[in-house]
Protein backbone atom coordinates (compact mmCIF):
# COMPACT_ATOMS: atom_id res chain seq x y z
CA UNK A 1 0.00 0.00 0.00
CA UNK A 2 0.90 3.29 -0.79
CA UNK A 3 1.06 6.16 2.50
CA UNK A 4 -0.06 9.42 0.53
CA UNK A 5 2.22 12.10 2.26
CA UNK A 6 1.49 15.71 0.72
CA UNK A 7 4.49 17.76 0.15
CA UNK A 8 3.72 21.53 1.64
CA UNK A 9 3.01 24.07 -0.83
CA UNK A 10 3.22 22.02 -3.62
CA UNK A 11 -0.34 19.82 -3.54
CA UNK A 12 1.89 16.76 -4.79
CA UNK A 13 1.36 13.23 -2.87
CA UNK A 14 3.95 10.06 -3.38
CA UNK A 15 1.22 8.59 -5.74
CA UNK A 16 1.38 11.09 -8.30
CA UNK A 17 5.60 10.20 -7.98
CA UNK A 18 4.78 6.54 -8.54
CA UNK A 19 2.73 7.53 -11.44
CA UNK A 20 5.18 9.79 -13.45
CA UNK A 21 8.11 6.56 -12.60
CA UNK A 22 5.67 4.06 -13.94
CA UNK A 23 4.69 6.34 -16.77
CA UNK A 24 8.46 6.03 -17.85
CA UNK A 25 8.85 2.21 -18.18
CA UNK A 26 5.24 2.55 -20.15
CA UNK A 27 6.04 5.08 -22.82
CA UNK A 28 9.78 3.91 -23.16
CA UNK A 29 10.35 3.02 -26.84
CA UNK A 30 12.72 0.80 -25.89
CA UNK A 31 12.38 -1.41 -23.27
CA UNK A 32 13.05 -5.01 -21.47
CA UNK A 33 10.66 -7.21 -19.04
CA UNK A 34 11.95 -9.66 -16.61
CA UNK A 35 15.28 -10.61 -15.05
CA UNK A 36 17.24 -12.69 -16.89
CA UNK A 37 16.90 -10.12 -20.04
CA UNK A 38 17.36 -7.13 -17.28
CA UNK A 39 20.37 -8.88 -16.05
CA UNK A 40 21.77 -8.94 -19.19
CA UNK A 41 21.60 -5.52 -20.19
CA UNK A 42 22.64 -4.50 -16.86
CA UNK A 43 25.56 -6.62 -17.05
CA UNK A 44 26.39 -5.08 -20.64
CA UNK A 45 25.50 -0.96 -19.06
CA UNK A 46 23.03 -1.05 -21.80
CA UNK A 47 20.52 0.71 -19.38
CA UNK A 48 19.36 3.97 -18.72
CA UNK A 49 16.94 3.05 -15.83
CA UNK A 50 16.11 -0.41 -14.08
CA UNK A 51 12.94 -0.98 -12.35
CA UNK A 52 12.49 -3.68 -9.01
CA UNK A 53 9.44 -4.42 -7.50
CA UNK A 54 9.64 -4.23 -4.12
CA UNK A 55 7.93 -7.77 -3.33
CA UNK A 56 10.11 -10.01 -5.42
CA UNK A 57 12.23 -11.94 -3.93
CA UNK A 58 15.63 -11.05 -3.26
CA UNK A 59 17.40 -13.85 -4.57
CA UNK A 60 15.82 -13.06 -7.95
CA UNK A 61 16.89 -9.61 -8.14
CA UNK A 62 19.51 -9.37 -5.88
CA UNK A 63 22.13 -10.02 -9.12
CA UNK A 64 20.32 -7.33 -10.64
CA UNK A 65 20.27 -4.88 -7.81
CA UNK A 66 24.27 -5.39 -8.10
CA UNK A 67 25.25 -4.76 -11.77
CA UNK A 68 22.94 -1.80 -11.28
CA UNK A 69 24.54 -0.54 -8.22
CA UNK A 70 28.82 -1.31 -9.72
CA UNK A 71 27.47 -0.13 -13.32
CA UNK A 72 25.65 3.50 -11.93
CA UNK A 73 22.26 2.76 -12.74
CA UNK A 74 19.72 4.80 -11.73
CA UNK A 75 17.27 1.80 -9.81
CA UNK A 76 13.45 2.78 -9.38
CA UNK A 77 11.50 0.58 -6.99
CA UNK A 78 7.81 -0.09 -8.31
CA UNK A 79 5.40 -1.63 -4.93
CA UNK A 80 4.73 -4.85 -6.63
CA UNK A 81 5.51 -7.26 -9.37
CA UNK A 82 1.41 -6.36 -10.65
CA UNK A 83 2.24 -2.87 -11.05
CA UNK A 84 5.29 -2.83 -13.05
CA UNK A 85 3.86 -6.07 -15.19
CA UNK A 86 0.67 -3.86 -15.31
CA UNK A 87 2.92 -0.72 -16.23
CA UNK A 88 4.56 -3.08 -19.07
CA UNK A 89 1.68 -3.88 -20.57
CA UNK A 90 1.46 -7.77 -19.44
CA UNK A 91 -1.11 -9.53 -17.40
CA UNK A 92 1.32 -10.67 -15.83
CA UNK A 93 3.84 -9.53 -12.92
CA UNK A 94 7.71 -8.61 -13.13
CA UNK A 95 10.26 -8.40 -10.64
CA UNK A 96 12.39 -6.11 -13.31
CA UNK A 97 11.83 -4.52 -16.06
CA UNK A 98 14.55 -1.81 -17.67
CA UNK A 99 14.40 1.31 -19.88
CA UNK A 100 17.18 0.64 -22.68
CA UNK A 101 19.84 3.37 -24.25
Amino acid sequence: MIESHGVPGHGLYIEEAVAVSLDRIRLAKKRIIGTNQTLKAVQQSAVKEVFVAKDAEARVIGPVLHYAEQNGIPVTWVETMKMLGKACGIEVGAATAAILE
